[in-house]
């Protein structure tokens, strides 16, 4: 596996994935549509205070990694294509991250239904903290989980 930086190349490849019914449905998070995803991309995600990894496996781009700061809080996420689920490729990845961003305490919101994802940050040492947003304006009920102390 390796994580390098994103290429304009990789977001066509991203944007497919985020477009995957299944995997919205376990991120608990909105499509965007083609031009709404790469503006986003290109002037949010992109940022150079943000630390943002294409995964790669083989030659295979399976998915991106990030942090990025929002509430005063440093968080984290990652999108794994579905075809690449069950293949231990997101706990690897931040696994992998996780020495590139030495920001701690890292924090992480997840949707409570979505148990691989929280799986993957309890296998990388992340701990659930209270439900502090137990129900998301989208009316998804997510947990924030951290890594280190505050």
């Amino acid at each position: 596996m390796i994580l390098r930086n994103v290429t304009d190349e990789d977001l066509p490849i991203f944007f497919e994935h985020q477009r995957d019914p299944e995997a919205l449905r376990m991120a608990a998070f909105p499509s965007r549509e083609r031009d709404a995803f790469m503006t986003h991309w290109r002037t949010k995600v992109l940022r150079p205070e943000n630390v943002t990894r294409t995964i790669v496996m083989g030659r295979v781009v399976v998915g991106y990694i990030g942090s990025w700061e929002q509430d005063a809080k440093r968080l984290v996420g990652y999108w794994i294509g579905r075809e690449h689920w069950g293949k231990g490729i997101a706990t690897r990845a931040l696994s992998g991250f996780l020495v590139l961003e030495p920001a701690r305490p890292l924090h992480a919101w997840v949707a409570l239904h979505n148990l691989a994802s929280i799986r993957v940050l309890e296998k990388c040492g992340f701990q659930t903290m209270i439900n502090e947003n137990p129900h998301h304006p989208g009316g998804v009920a997510e947990v924030l989980m951290r890594l280190g102390s505050t």
